[in-house]
């Protein structure tokens, strides 16, 4: 995702720009652009940043949600392999229609070299 082109604190930073103008003169202009400019676009910044609060709540429930429910899922998958080997063992192709690895077809663990001490 490419930088953006405004710093993440542009609300606070827009908002402490406005106060000061306030204090400088509110009719003091920069060319076309005036604080009741400024001050109309926080006023419209304000409830999209408050939508977008909301909307990411609502996004972590949803995957705090979804996470619980895989995570069920898990154990259920595993407790349905484990007794496929326990019933069948873990040679059988029974174990292998459930998604496990035959015993058979496992590979032989690798030895380590013992160092020279």
């Amino acid at each position: 995702m490419p930088a953006k082109a405004y710093p993440t604190d542009v609300l606070e930073q827009a908002q402490a720009v406005l106060d000061a103008w306030k204090e400088i003169g509110a009719k003091v202009a920069f060319g076309d652009l005036s604080s009741d400019m400024l001050s109309s676009d926080l006023t419209q910044a304000t409830p999209l940043q408050s939508q977008m609060n909301t909307l990411e709540a609502q996004l972590t429930d949803l995957r705090n949600q979804r996470d619980a429910l895989y995570e069920a899922i898990w154990e259920k998958v595993k407790r349905v392999r484990n007794g496929v080997k326990g019933s069948y063992g873990d040679d059988s192709s029974q174990y292998e229609m459930v998604g496990g690895t035959r015993l058979s077809e496992r590979k032989t663990p690798a030895r380590k070299k013992a160092t020279a001490a």
